[in-house]
């Protein structure tokens, strides 16, 4: 084979193994990239659930840049979904005028805007609600079940990740969500002892204020 050859030989080659590096990346973009503490929360785009019944506004990640942001990822058929909804509520109603954004974005079949919106009546919800109608917000945060909650910073990395439950009303939570915000914690609430670590082990679900805020992964969600 002449010199000339050789490099067109080459040149075959990495055009193959470049295609199909990007077809993999095409492909497996959301396995090859983990979401997991540190690492920067992916967009998402999904609709506000509006009380007239219409689609609302689309919504992405970047509409809240710069914010902190508790992300939960939820179902009206999920049973700890409903247990834990009440605390986010709570929680909203403690920080939301601080500047924390709740954002609950349902993954409920497509035609369950009703449902939904009977949700939020039912339970006195007035955090900001939306509904991805093809579930993709699961494939890009790699849920496992619902509820999965994020607490994003407002440099737009993930602090935390809950699988499953929790009462997000704590001292634990109020304490670490007043650090995020920069404002002063409520009276008992040691948010002084509050630093976010990456996880090295399961955390309980209930962790208690003086105790490092980790990585949830003893509780299993629910499917």
């Amino acid at each position: 084979m002449t010199a000339r050859g050789q490099w067109t030989a080459v040149l075959v080659v990495l055009v193959v193994l470049g295609a199909a590096l990007y077809a993999g990346t095409k492909l497996l973009g959301d396995e090859l990239f983990p979401v997991t503490i540190g690492s920067a929360a992916p967009e998402f785009s999904a609709e506000v659930v509006t009380d007239a019944g219409i689609p609302g506004a689309t919504r992405t990640l970047a509409d809240y840049r710069g914010e902190v942001v508790l992300l939960n990822i939820w179902a009206t058929w999920c049973g700890p979904c409903r247990e834990e909804m009440p605390s986010l509520q709570k929680l909203h109603e403690r920080f939301g005028a601080e500047g924390l954004h709740v954002v609950a974005v349902s993954v409920d079949d497509p035609s369950a805007s009703g449902a939904i919106r009977e949700f939020a009546q039912q339970y006195g919800l007035t955090f900001e609600l939306l509904h991805d109608r093809s579930g993709a917000i699961q494939r890009q945060y790699h849920t496992t079940g619902v509820p999965e909650t994020l607490v994003i910073g407002r440099d737009g990395r993930i602090l935390r990740k809950q699988i499953g439950a929790t009462d997000w009303n704590s001292a634990a939570n109020r304490a670490l969500i007043a650090q995020l915000l920069g404002v002063p914690g409520d009276t008992g609430d040691s948010a002084k002892s509050v630093r976010v670590v990456p996880a090295t082990a399961a955390a309980p679900l209930e962790a208690s204020s003086s105790a490092p805020i980790e990585e949830a992964l003893a509780a299993p969600a629910a499917h």
